[in-house]
């Protein structure tokens, strides 16, 4: 109001008690130097932007200044407001609003040092990556490439992991503008880099990350780093002693021995590698035959045979393997070591006498080695064993072996010796198709009588036991034999043999003898038997009937139809 009627000191009068009175309020310290500035008194309003700073005002106010400092080209006076300004209030952000004015005023080489006393008076402590990203980004305006590039290293070598974000996607981008392949690469590294120890800090037994870590590693070839990565992720423990907890660990201590070896090639610190793998893994709970095995075969190409040899052999001693025993005999096999391989067959067997396919594989090696006779030995001690894991496997290696020989009668006799522990339908099966095959019957003809009278009997014996599916599925087998093999005569006879089908009910009784419904199933009714043939001629004359009945039915309604229409 006093402006308004040109009351100017009346009116600096009141301004000069408000700001008096209240001193924070910074809306009437603003009205008042506006006020000096436009009745044109630079030296009044710099006197109150004086009174105003000795409060040490919020930013904006010493901006304010600095800009009225700006505007009458007090260059001198703007750049004491902002080292005051600075020691007020000593933040990053700032020390950058100084270095800018500085540049925006041409002042370039102020504008440098700056920024390098912000970081020499901050320190790492206080230092903020904003600091770094707008000192890199004046270099780069000053066409100064190298000095930004040493700027950002510098930066990411000093501060935190977890305070330097912004500073990778600024030096990324800088790389991909100004730097070469590699240097971009060494960036995009040092972000990856960043995350992946984040990720470990939250979880230090996440070994999925350890394995993109290390490769991460492996891909920028520094040694040093790689065991860097190494020695602290096998340093992880698993928590507990089981071994699906150990599978994924196991397997770091595998890839740095593999690393160690070819890449690095130090066999000494390779060797170390499997030697303290071994020593931590506890052995009396689990072992990882894998592990064993690629130190043997570490110790093989290093020509260290007898050490590895004394290494499987102690594998084998402290927690025999399956596994252990196969990789063992592969690699004396792969020697030609034959007195060494059956002596492992043995151990194998002596530690795990139900295994079939080791019995197999024993006697494979010895018909391989052309000693035929211990190879049925062989054979013939499996087949006795109590237990045995795949039985019919056995007995079918068996078999094919005698036949591969020629040795008709011995399979012949294996035939019956396996009928006398099981009557399995197959086994009656094959062999009646082992009776054709076998060439000591005589000529085709012969073979093929063999053969049928090999079916007859399987067909009485499924009629004795009353196994009436098991006799079904025989005949199937008898009547496709004899359309491959026989004559229309011989094939209509076995025809006769084959049953009808018949759908029956019987009841269904639950666990407290009650009568919960009616089931339906299948019978079988087969021509020969005595029983069921009356059954067979019941069955034909309960057919008739109901055809007739349903003749009947049909005439009647036709009848009443016709009457009807009458």
């Amino acid at each position: 109001m006093e402006m308004k009627h040109k009351n100017v000191n009346r009116a600096r009068n009141v301004l000069d008690r408000v700001v008096a009175i209240l001193p924070k309020v910074d809306v009437f310290w603003y009205k008042y130097t506006y006020m000096e500035e436009l009745l044109d008194n630079p030296a009044g309003a710099r006197q109150v932007f004086e009174r105003w700073m000795q409060w040490e005002p919020i930013e904006e106010a010493w901006m304010a200044y600095t800009k009225f400092e700006t505007r009458y080209r007090e260059y001198e006076r703007a750049r004491q407001i902002f080292k005051r300004f600075v020691s007020c209030y000593p933040e990053p952000k700032n020390w950058i609003k100084w270095s800018k004015y500085e540049e925006q005023q041409n002042h370039l080489d102020m504008a440098r040092e700056i920024y390098e006393q912000c970081i020499s008076t901050l320190g790492e402590e206080f230092i903020d990556q904003n600091v770094y990203i707008s000192f890199a980004k004046f270099e780069i305006r000053q066409k100064e490439i190298e000095r930004a590039r040493v700027i950002f290293q510098y930066a990411l070598d000093k501060l935190s992991e977890g305070s330097k974000e912004n500073l990778y996607n600024a030096f990324t981008q800088f790389e991909k503008t100004f730097g070469t392949r590699d240097g971009l690469e060494d960036v995009v590294m040092s972000k990856r880099r960043l995350k992946y120890e984040e990720e470990i800090a939250t979880n230090s037994h996440n070994y999925d990350v350890w394995f993109d870590y290390s490769r991460l590693e492996e891909s920028g070839r520094r040694a040093e780093k790689i065991r860097q990565v190494y020695e602290r992720a096998i340093g992880q423990l698993p928590l507990v002693n089981e071994k699906k907890f150990w599978r994924r660990y196991i397997y770091l201590w595998i890839y740095y021995a593999v690393w160690e070896e070819l890449e690095a090639k130090d066999i000494k610190r390779a060797k170390d590698v499997y030697l303290n793998c071994l020593k931590i893994i506890p052995h009396k709970h689990f072992t990882f035959a894998k592990i064993w095995n690629l130190y043997a075969r570490f110790l093989i190409r290093q020509h260290d045979l007898v050490g590895a040899r004394k290494t499987l052999g102690r594998a084998i001693g402290m927690c025999p393997k399956e596994k252990l025993f196969k990789d063992y005999i592969q690699i004396e096999l792969s020697l030609r070591e034959f007195d060494r391989v059956r002596l492992l067959y043995q151990k194998y067997l002596e530690w795990n006498p139900s295994n079939c396919a080791a019995w197999i594989k024993f006697s494979e090696l010895e018909k391989m080695l052309g000693d035929i006779e211990r190879a049925r030995g062989i054979f013939d001690i499996a087949i006795q064993q109590t237990e045995l894991d795949l039985p019919e496997v056995l007995w079918k290696a068996y078999l094919d072996f005698e036949v591969e020989n020629e040795e008709w009668a011995l399979a012949r006799d294996l035939y019956s010796r396996l009928l006398e522990r099981t009557s399995h339908v197959k086994v009656q099966i094959s062999f009646a198709n082992f009776e054709y095959t076998a060439l000591d019957n005589g000529d085709e003809n012969q073979r093929l009588e063999a053969a049928r009278k090999r079916y007859q009997i399987s067909n009485e014996w499924a009629k004795k036991q009353f196994h009436k599916e098991e006799r079904v599925l025989l005949l199937e087998s008898w009547l496709d034999f004899e359309n491959t093999y026989g004559t229309p005569q011989s094939i209509q006879n076995v025809q006769d043999k084959m049953p009808k089908a018949v759908k029956k009910r019987k009841r269904m009784i639950d666990a407290n003898g009650e009568n919960i419904g009616w089931e339906e199933y299948f019978d079988y009714i087969f021509p020969e038997d005595d029983n069921d043939s009356s059954n067979l001629k019941l069955l034909a004359l309960a057919h008739s009937w109901k055809q007739k009945m349903s003749e009947l039915g049909t005439v009647e309604s036709s009848d009443e139809e016709e009457s009807d229409d009458e």
